[in-house]
């Protein structure tokens, strides 16, 4: 608890005297101390959840939160962050979140991911249309607009369509240069487990069995069923609504109560992206995915393969 602590008071005095400089040397300080703090946790940490934002992360963490809910005997409100289920229980391990868009700030590794060759990995990966159309959201209802600042997304209050969001430099080519940057490095890191959010949805407790036994775990078929029911879209979005995980911060917390579109869980729906657009604009983002790495499975529409393209149809 203390490094928070401190966490919060370093930035300050660091922080403070930039509030007049330049705001590109201000961001270079943000970055700097963000990646900072991420290799404090990837050098302590038991395992670490590697993921683009609006993969699937919330998700995935309330599923692992009930589980050591339940073999700790945590609170249902305590929700899994680095080690604060490891301070209550010893048996919980420590788990590092991250988007992997800081640590290289701090390190200056830039053009490989030699920082994750020797952890423990989970890569959480997801159908670049679909997170882009649900990053659209995000940016518009729900991220702060430093944060926009700070990972070069359209300024607070500009007017983008969701189309020009998705096609243009912070939509579908900034997830697929992502992306391909992991896959170049897949072999490279020495413990992996590639997880997929379209697997997940279609067999929850089988992919969240495999994933607990790759941390160390032997889940049981009970906890596993316990695990699947807190977690799934309906029940989320009630916890959500009551605001039961508010000590995590804005996690899981509506932005507007009147506006659907706001909050943390939206709709879960894979291949839900079609349905936002019409079909001339559907073949221009369906032609963005060509270039992305075949290790993960995304295929554009009517290319035969790929586990995304075929539960997207309802295969």
């Amino acid at each position: 608890m203390w490094h928070i602590v401190w966490k919060r008071i370093e930035r300050e005095l660091l922080l403070t005297p930039l509030r007049l400089a330049p705001a590109a040397r201000r961001i270079r300080a943000e970055r700097w101390l963000r990646g900072r703090e991420e290799a404090w946790k990837l050098a302590r940490a038991d395992g670490v959840i590697v993921s683009y934002g609006k993969s699937g992360r919330t998700w995935l963490r309330v599923l692992l939160s009930r589980y050591w809910q339940l073999r700790c005997g945590l609170p249902d409100s305590l929700m899994l962050g680095f080690d604060n289920f490891h301070r209550r229980d010893p048996r919980a391990p420590k788990l590092f979140f991250t988007h992997d868009n800081y640590l290289r700030d701090y390190t200056g590794h830039r053009d490989d991911k030699r920082d994750f060759y020797n952890s423990r990995v989970v890569l959480l990966v997801r159908d670049p249309r679909d997170v882009a159309v649900s990053q659209f959201f995000q940016w518009k209802y729900r991220m702060r607009p430093g944060k926009k600042d700070l990972n070069e997304y359209p300024p607070h209050g500009a007017e983008v369509s969701m189309f020009d969001f998705v096609t243009g430099s912070a939509g579908i080519p900034k997830i697929v240069s992502w992306m391909n940057g992991w896959a170049r490095e897949l072999p490279r890191i020495r413990e992996l487990h590639l997880l997929r959010y379209e697997d997940l949805r279609a067999d929850t407790a089988g992919e969240l069995a495999r994933l607990l036994r790759f941390l160390g775990e032997e889940p049981t078929e009970d906890e596993l069923a316990d695990c699947v029911a807190f977690a799934s879209v309906e029940n989320m979005r009630k916890l959500e609504e009551r605001r039961v995980f508010w000590l995590s911060g804005s996690r899981l917390v509506p932005k507007d109560r009147s506006n659907p579109d706001s909050y943390k869980v939206r709709r879960a729906k894979v291949g839900g992206w079609r349905d936002y657009f019409e079909d001339p604009e559907i073949r221009v983002i369906d032609g963005m995915v060509r270039d992305l790495d075949p290790v993960f499975g995304y295929r554009p529409l009517g290319v035969p393969g790929g586990v995304a393209a075929s539960l997207a149809h309802g295969d």
